[in-house]
């Protein structure tokens, strides 16, 4: 028996496949990133490259799949190239443990048919959005999870359709400067929580975003599925 047999009869052998000859790139694998990849490995996805600087802290343990008791301090990324193997082995894994910079970005981008951006520098943000739009390479954004709390306030757009959001307004200002005209986010149009806190978060929508932008991925590469839907 097939680990991929219900994927295949919702989607088709044939989408299974072309996902099995894809690339995708994941940028951050924290509360966002880390169920991303997830989803990607467990749909089938045939190669991942995955690229965070950070480590295991015990403040991550309320909300990132890579995060108990026994894993902190270790690398996010060698955690999830690990869990990522025992998931889907014929899964090739690439792993950069880098952090992603405005000067660094297009190093990771090279050689993807899509990518998934779940980190939180700005500029990095934009480095990264710019690229992708200079090169026709699919990418799709998290916005801010910090302080909100509700899985169904989230919603799919075009940035410059988002509102309430607090980062998509700062991305369109910067987006703008850099002539970017497009760029599809997930966002939630929940108010924050406690404005007079720093940005904090429990699983339920970091983990929910990360669920929605690898099916979003999935979506564009398989672009059947994408006009049926």
């Amino acid at each position: 028996m097939s680990q991929h047999e219900r994927s295949i009869s919702l989607i088709g052998e044939e989408n299974i496949e072309k996902l099995k000859k894809s690339t995708v790139t994941v940028l951050g694998l924290g509360g966002v990133g880390s169920y991303a990849a997830e989803a990607l490995a467990r749909s089938g996805v045939g190669k991942l490259v995955l690229v965070d600087f950070s480590v295991i802290q015990s403040s991550n343990i309320n909300r990132q799949i890579y995060a108990l008791h026994s894993t902190v301090g270790k690398a996010k990324t060698i955690l999830a190239a690990k869990r990522i193997a025992d998931i889907n082995p014929a899964c090739e894994v690439v792993l950069f443990q880098e952090k992603i910079t405005k000067e660094t970005a297009g190093k990771f981008l090279i050689e993807t048919d899509a990518v998934i951006d779940a980190i939180d520098d700005i500029a990095a943000k934009v480095a990264v959005a710019k690229y992708c739009y200079e090169n026709k390479i699919p990418l799709i954004s998290s916005m801010g999870t910090g302080n909100k709390i509700d899985a169904q306030k989230l919603r799919v757009a075009d940035i410059y359709r988002t509102k309430i959001c607090p980062l998509a307004k700062k991305m369109r200002h910067e987006l703008k400067k850099e002539c970017v005209p497009e760029l599809k986010v997930v966002f939630s149009e929940e108010p924050p929580m406690n404005r007079n806190v720093p940005p904090s978060s429990m699983i339920f929508v970091p983990a929910a975003v990360g669920l929605l932008l690898a099916k979003e991925i999935i979506f564009s590469l398989l672009s059947e599925i994408n006009q049926n839907s």
